[in-house]
């Protein structure tokens, strides 16, 4: 079975985008929307704008690489459950990198636009903390995007840390990796936007356990732990946010990445570069959690065992009431205990 995208069905997805965006809206009108930290834009192109989230100007700054997939916010649900409020505590001046819902004619950009914008984040970042390179770091395909750039420009960054973040796309190897190439329309428009609820839709069809019953038996586990049952709630809610997606960037994704493997045999050219795990020179983090279908330990461990000591790698085995497994890392209570802990006394081993 394949998702069909006429313009007919494009249309339908269209308006399924907006039919969840009112979904999680009402949600949100129950209390259930982000209480985001504050922070300044001080940065913007067409599909990208830079955050700056503050923080204290002598600290090393820390660089966020959104997941292109769904809003950036799943980074700061709330203060009890935010990944940047736990690293504006720990000292880290704290940016952002956020896409913009792609809309013509600014849609038409793929991977390697995606890394000029990593660059000229980083060079912001870089030249107002008086040369001081940035940490990185991305959550899912933020942090393949985080990885593909430090592979691009190394010399850049600081240290680079992967939150579930696929590197490796073998087929047979993911259950989830082969049932979505094979939902995904191979012929995807560069120019048109490309809905979000399409790639919502593929893959909960590509691995109904993970993004359906699972989501289900999370809910039911969570009832009598109401904190559990809140986060899961503003999870259900940000999964709910749908935005169009560049139809390049979609193409990219899907095929030179999900069925073509190009980053990890180190066939991915970025403007005249080909990269691949030997690409990356730089110390690099990498969690990954052992109970996810979508960026299971085989999407990180060929790479990782192309890094050699160059890469040091945490295991988190999940939690209950993150609604999707995928997440806990981000919003998870046991992985803010035990596993952001990890993370912070490596980034601070490097200073």
């Amino acid at each position: 079975m394949t998702v069909t995208l006429n313009a007919a069905n494009r249309a339908q997805f269209g308006v399924s985008d907006i039919i969840r965006r009112t979904q999680g809206d009402v949600l949100g009108a129950f209390g259930l929307g982000p209480i985001e930290c504050p922070y300044q834009t001080i940065r913007a192109r067409s599909y990208w704008r830079l955050r700056d989230y503050g923080g204290r100007h002598e600290s090393r700054p820390l660089l966020i690489i959104a997941a292109p997939i769904k809003k950036p916010y799943i980074w700061d649900l709330t203060p009890s459950t935010s990944a940047v409020c736990l690293c504006l505590r720990q000292g880290l001046h704290v940016h952002l990198l956020e896409w913009t819902p792609a809309s013509p004619p600014a849609g038409n950009y793929g991977i390697d636009d995606c890394m000029l914008a990593i660059s000229e984040a980083v060079e912001t970042i870089t030249n107002a903390a008086q040369r001081a390179k940035p940490y990185v770091i991305g959550h899912s395909l933020g942090g393949t995007l985080a990885a593909i750039y430090g592979s691009y420009l190394s010399d850049g960054i600081g240290g680079l840390v992967l939150l579930s973040a696929p590197l490796c796309f073998q087929a047979s190897e993911s259950h989830f990796r082969d049932a979505l190439i094979t939902l995904v329309p191979r012929e995807i428009s560069d120019s048109d936007p490309f809905p979000g609820s399409v790639l919502s839709y593929a893959s909960a069809m590509a691995s109904p356990g993970t993004f359906i019953w699972s989501r289900l038996l999370d809910a039911v586990i969570s009832v009598a732990d109401p904190l559990a049952m809140e986060i899961h709630a503003r999870v259900e809610r940000w999964a709910l946010d749908e935005a169009p997606l560049p139809g390049k960037l979609v193409h990219h994704i899907i095929d030179w990445l999900y069925r073509e493997n190009r980053f990890c045999r180190g066939a991915l050219q970025i403007r005249e570069k080909f990269i691949g795990p030997s690409s990356l020179s730089v110390a690099t983090l990498a969690v990954v959690n052992t109970v996810d279908d979508v960026a299971p330990a085989i999407s990180v461990k060929p790479f990782a065992d192309a890094m050699a000591e160059k890469v040091h790698i945490i295991e988190y085995a999940g939690e209950r009431g993150v609604c999707l497994q995928h997440l806990g890392i981000l919003v998870g209570r046991q992985a803010r205990a035990h596993v952001w802990p990890e993370i912070m006394s490596w980034l601070k081993s490097r200073n």
